[in-house]
This record gives structure tokens, sequence and C-alpha cells, in this order.
């Protein structure tokens, strides 16, 4: 399946790891305009038939000197969002911005030769849930309120929900329900979804998501 094709790189050591093991394959600099997600999706669509491809994904505000690294390694000038395609090691198409095209992404994943499809990494190794660890702690500490999780929670998910493993997104979308509805989500922004069981759901997917990182450890 194409999600798991798609993992998060973090750090530095974990983008030399990837390449390494990837040597042809995507690495996608996520910003955070509207745009990242849109250039996304055409790399996705690309991608559901490449089974030979991973994508490395790289939250840029969280892991900046991941991005960096991978500035350092090819010689492309860090931008975001931004694709780059890897063949042996090797960059050979690279797009930002507003040039992230359908178009353009079908040129790039052209210079890429179609080769056997992948092994993904187990789906235990999971990917870096500590900011959900901490706005849900101040959430059940108290430090915030109602009004301020809902703020914060679902504008986060909203940002990273199709970047994160199938098991992940299951237990995060059990709080507000699905923030991938338009509807949905702007009803909750308006203060209008029900939140009166919301501290209870809360608190039970915390519990959830630290089973999730305890089994992965």
């Amino acid at each position: 399946m194409l999600k798991d094709r798609i993992v998060l790189l973090n750090t530095p050591e974990a983008v030399e790891a990837f390449i390494d093991r990837y040597p042809t394959s995507v690495i996608y600099k996520a910003g955070t305009c509207h745009k990242t997600m849109q250039g996304f999706g055409f790399v996705q669509e690309r991608l559901e038939d490449r089974e030979d491809l991973m994508c490395g994904v790289i939250r840029v505000v969280e892991a900046r000197a991941a991005s960096n690294l991978v500035a350092e390694r090819t010689g492309i000038v860090h931008e975001s969002p931004q694709v780059i395609l890897f063949e042996d090691g090797r960059p050979v198409f690279d797009a930002d911005n507003w040039d992230i095209t359908p178009e353009a992404i079908a040129s790039g994943f052209e210079k890429v030769a179609v080769g056997r499809p992948v092994a993904p990494p187990s789906a235990a190794q999971g990917s870096d849930l500590r900011p959900y660890f901490e706005v849900l702690e101040s959430y059940l500490a108290g430090t915030i309120d109602d009004s301020q999780f809902e703020h914060t929670y679902t504008h986060m998910f909203r940002g990273d929900s199709t970047l994160r493993p199938g098991d992940e997104v299951d237990v995060l979308n059990s709080i507000f329900g699905d923030v991938d509805q338009h509807m949905n989500m702007h009803l909750m922004m308006q203060g209008k979804a029900d939140n009166s069981q919301l501290r209870q759901r809360a608190q039970a997917a915390y519990d959830r998501l630290k089973e999730m990182a305890g089994a992965r450890a």
C-alpha cells in the first residue's frame, strides 16, 4: 500500500539511512503553507503506481537539520515545499513551491527508471508522536481549555494527517472525527462540535498512542 511506502525523516541520520537503503527514491520537504499538501497530492498520484519507490517526508518546521542535510548532500538550495527524485543516490529532478505541478511531477518521474517493488520498513517503526503527546498532556493537565485544545490539535493534525501511518491516523481521528472532512472541520473551528465527552476521548487517544509508542520502542 502507498501509505507503507511513505516514511517521516526527522533527523539527519534518518535521511542518510533512507537514501542509503533506498538510493532510488523520493524526498518531499513539507512546509506550512497550503501548497505543501497540494504538492504532496501530486506526488502521491504518481507514487500510486510506482511500487519501486519509497517517499521520505521531512516536515521542515520540526526537522530543519534533516532538511539542511539534504541540501548539503545534493547541492539543491532548500525550499519548502520541495520534491527531489533520486536515482542511484543522485538527484535527477527537483521542483519547488508553485513549480510543483502535475505536469512537472510527471516529467520528473519519467526520469527515474522503473525498478523492482521495494520492501517498506516495518510499520512498527511509526513516526514522531511527541507533538501530539505535548498538546494532549497540556489539555489533560488543564493547562489549555477545550477551545485552545480544539484549535491547536485540529490545525496540527490537518497539516500532517496524510503524512502519517494509518494506525496513527485512526487513533488521532478518534478525538474529533475525520478532520479531512472539510465540513466537519469548519464546524469544529466554529466551536459547534459536540465536545461533551472530549476529555474522555482525548484521554483514550493519549493512552492508545502511548501504547503504540511503547510497542515500537
